[in-house]
């Protein structure tokens, strides 16, 4: 990670945890919004005005998080004004680096190798984890938001005056139900398969481990019609589907979540295919990239040996192209 402005140490996957072993996520660090206009958003301070062309979009595509934002970048329309920038899917010892890997993008702002000299461009002396998803400023060079939450809401609003767009991923009527389940489902989904593969004690496994199943068995209830709430896509969809995709190829095996897979989830597998059928959905996901991505992390597979399936999963693929 980066202290005061230099990185230090080899990139480790648990970024901090309690006095039970429990995994704690860090803290996004900028979080700025682009507004229609320019006035300043929910947090940070303002200056962001909606304009095409002056944003990049910084992504990996093993990242659930980075991939809430390139769906709604997708389904918003947004894909010709916003650019987007893959970095390498295999963490290297300095975190997320640039190109050197089939997807994977060179920087084409700075020709910087990794994602954290992108960082010390805006903050000298900045410390912390140098994380994706980043929305980049090009006419200001500087960081707007790097908090995946954020940028999902700002492709859903920001921009309708350049591209209008019939969807609303964040309706107003809807807005108190999608908010507290997309807190449940951070909690116990989202991030909580990363606090179960990186949790540091049995107990802190176990509690997680049980949180998620908890979660799995409440959505497979929940989806009685196509979609999780008011039977319209939100933005609680595309928050859910991004950890449901990545499950049984990487979570279930890697992080020992294996009390069941979504492939045993009838509902739930057939929300991934809805889901997948959105128009640019199935683009956002690279298995290659993801299996790579995971199974890359020396701390849960010091081999480095990658799983060849799941098969269910890449024939659904297979059948959106």
């Amino acid at each position: 990670m980066l202290v005061d402005g230099k990185w230090v140490g080899d990139w480790q996957p648990v970024q901090a945890k309690d006095e039970k072993g429990r995994f704690i996520r860090q803290i996004s660090s900028f979080r700025n919004w682009v507004t229609p206009g320019g006035e300043p958003g929910p947090t940070g301070m303002g200056g962001f005005k909606a304009e095409a062309g002056r944003y990049r979009l910084y992504v990996a595509l093993i990242c659930p998080w980075a991939s809430r934002t390139l769906i709604a970048r997708e389904l918003k329309g947004l894909s010709g004004i916003i650019p987007v920038t893959v970095v390498n899917p295999k963490l290297t010892d300095q975190g997320w680096e640039f190109g050197s890997y089939p997807g994977a993008d060179e920087e084409p702002l700075f020709g910087v190798r990794h994602m954290h000299q992108l960082y010390t461009r805006v903050d000298k002396r900045f410390t912390g984890r140098a994380t994706v998803p980043v929305l980049w400023d090009m006419k200001q060079g500087l960081i707007v938001n790097n908090e995946s939450a954020d940028i999902l809401r700002m492709f859903n609003s920001a921009f309708q005056a350049l591209v209008p767009s019939d969807l609303d991923l964040y309706p107003a009527g809807l807005a108190g139900e999608i908010d507290a389940l997309n807190a449940r489902l951070y909690d116990k989904l989202n991030n909580g398969v990363y606090k179960a593969g990186f949790a540091s004690s049995q107990e802190a496994y176990e509690e997680a481990a049980e949180g998620v199943f908890e979660i799995l068995d409440e959505l497979e209830d929940r989806l009685s019609g196509e979609y999780l709430v008011g039977d319209r896509l939100t933005e609680t969809d595309i928050r859910a589907f991004v950890t449901l995709i990545r499950f049984d190829a990487a979570y279930h095996g890697l992080f020992k979540l294996n009390r069941k897979r979504i492939a045993d989830y009838p509902r739930l597998t057939a929300f991934l295919g809805r889901m997948m059928a959105l128009p640019g959905v199935a683009g956002t996901v690279n298995m290659d990239h993801i299996t790579a991505g995971y199974y890359s992390v020396k701390a849960l597979n010091p081999g480095g040996i990658r799983p060849i399936g799941p098969k269910h999963v890449c024939a659904m693929l297979e059948s959106t192209r």
